[in-house]
């Protein structure tokens, strides 16, 4: 698993939707080209983007030009797996491992806002554990850990 941030290329993003695509498929989803969009926007980089940044990029292509339009894809893509809310950053990013059912933890660096997908099982596995010894039940979702990133601890070097 890589920390480091950087632009996907082509190819990746290509990848991506392809899987996106066939698991919208199998699972009877309507990837409609304005969710597909916004995902590909997500893809873009290992940052959060904002609702309204998302907006801005569907109405310049002509895709819509109000919120709804935005949130409603957000939504869809948060819902099924393709995208996690960043909370910190209040804004999106597109989920590492589409599709699948799992809580992870966000990595967002304080001082270039991206943001990096790591697995979360011993931390929610312990959690879990914990939560049950009280009785306790937890709901699914993401951890957010702030910090640097190398690439931003390079810089200060």
């Amino acid at each position: 698993m890589a920390t480091s941030h950087h632009t996907h290329d082509a190819s990746s993003i290509a990848k991506a939707l392809t899987e996106v695509e066939a698991y919208c498929a199998e699972q009877k989803l309507k990837l409609t080209p304005v969710r597909r969009r916004v995902l590909e926007i997500l893809l873009q980089e290992h940052r959060a983007f904002g609702a309204y940044e998302v907006l801005s990029q569907l109405q310049a292509e002509g895709l819509g030009s109000q919120p709804p339009i935005a949130y409603r894809a957000l939504d869809f893509l948060v819902s099924n797996g393709f995208a996690h809310r960043v909370e910190n950053l209040n804004g999106f990013v597109a989920c590492v491992h589409p599709g699948e059912d799992h809580a992870p933890t966000l990595l967002v660096c304080r001082d270039c806002k991206s943001v990096s997908e790591a697995p979360a099982s011993l931390m929610t596995d312990a959690l879990g554990r914990v939560a049950a010894e009280s009785g306790f039940s937890v709901d699914p979702s993401s951890v957010e850990v702030q910090g640097v990133c190398s690439d931003c601890q390079e810089a200060t070097k």
